[in-house]
C-alpha cells in the first residue's frame, strides 16, 4: 500500500510501538525502493527519541543492508549503548518483513563552549540557486543541480518547509538531504559513466548501484529549510565501489557537516 506522505513533518512522525520501539512510513520515489535518506533520518529521529535533553547529534555511521520496499512500514529498534556525562551512543536497526535494511551508529554530545575554526570555505562563483533550473524528484526534497567537471557533483538542495528551528528537526533534514548527490559524484570515476551522459536512463542497464555505507559530522547547526550547498568530490572506483567525500554549507558560508560515503557500482554482465 501506499502513504500519505508529503511532508518532512509527517516523514518525521514515528509511531512508538514499545520501548525504544518505532514505526515510520515513507512515499513512493520514482525508483521504486525507499530513498536512503529517508532511512537514515527516520533512524536518527528514532535515537533522538531515546537521548536526554541538551544533547545534539555530532556523527553518525550507517550502513545499507537491503534495498527497503517504500510499501512496507519500517520498524525501527533503538539500541542504548552508552550514556556518559558528555556523549551518548545509540544504535539503530530498521527492518522490514525481509529483514534488516539499515544498521545506524549514532553519538550525541552536549553544547560545549571551545575553539571553534572553520578550514573548509565555500566554492567562489557558483550560481545561486533562483538562477537554476529545477532538478526535483520529490515534493519533499527541492535540488537545483550545478554543472561540473570531473568526478565532482554539486547541487543546492532544501527540503520543504518551514521546518521547526529545533537541532533534532534540522540535523534529521540534514541527514535526509544527505543521500541525494553522493552516488553522482562517486560514479563520475568510473570508466563507463561517460556512456551515460547521453541517456541517463541507461544507469540501471549498465550497472547494478546502491548505497553502502553513509557516514555524517555534524560541525555546525544551520536550516536546512534554506538552501544547502551540497559539494561532493569523488575519490576513484575499485572492487566494485566507489567513495565520495563532501562538504555542506549554508548559503552565508556556515561549513554545516561532512559527509562520505562509499556506493556499490558494479558492471551489469548480463
Amino acid at each position: 500500500m501506499a502513504f500519505d506522505v508529503t511532508d518532512f513533518k509527517t516523514l518525521m512522525t514515528l509511531e512508538s510501538h514499545g520501548p525504544d520501539v518505532f514505526v515510520g512510513v515513507g512515499p513512493v520515489y520514482p525508483w521504486g525502493r525507499v530513498y536512503g535518506g529517508q532511512v537514515v533520518a527516520q533512524a536518527l529521529r528514532a535515537a533522538y527519541s531515546t537521548v536526554e535533553a541538551g544533547h545534539v547529534v555530532h556523527s553518525l555511521h550507517s550502513y545499507f543492508i537491503r534495498g527497503g520496499d517504500s510499501e512496507e512500514p519500517i520498524r525501527y529498534e533503538v539500541d542504548r549503548i552508552r550514556n556518559g556525562r558528555s556523549f551518548l551512543t545509540r544504535r539503530v536497526v530498521a527492518r522490514q518483513s525481509c529483514g534488516p535494511i539499515l544498521n545506524l551508529s549514532a553519538s550525541f554530545q552536549i553544547r560545549e563552549d571551545q575553539a571553534d575554526v572553520q578550514e573548509c570555505v565555500i566554492p567562489a562563483g557558483i550560481p545561486e540557486p533562483e538562477d537554476l533550473e529545477s532538478d526535483d524528484w520529490s515534493e519533499i526534497l527541492k535540488r537545483r543541480s550545478i554543472s561540473t567537471e570531473g568526478a565532482h557533483a554539486m547541487a543546492w538542495l532544501r527540503v520543504e518547509g518551514p521546518l521547526a528551528d529545533d537541532p533534532m528537526t534540522q540535523s534529521c533534514a540534514l541527514a535526509y538531504a544527505s543521500d541525494d548527490i553522493p552516488t553522482e559524484a562517486a560514479s563520475k570515476s568510473h570508466p563507463l559513466h561517460p556512456t551515460l551522459t547521453q541517456d541517463p536512463r541507461s544507469w540501471g542497464e549498465t550497472f547494478i548501484g546502491a548505497s553502502l555505507d553513509h557516514t555524517i559530522w555534524f560541525h555546525r547547526p544551520g536550516r536546512c529549510d534554506d538552501w544547502v550547498l551540497h559539494d561532493f568530490q569523488g575519490h576513484g572506483v575499485v572492487g566494485g565501489r566507489g567513495l565520495t567525500v563532501g562538504q555542506l554549507y549554508s548559503r552565508q558560508g556556515i561549513h554545516m557537516a561532512t559527509v562520505a560515503q562509499e556506493i556499490l557500482i558494479r558492471e551489469r554482465t548480463r
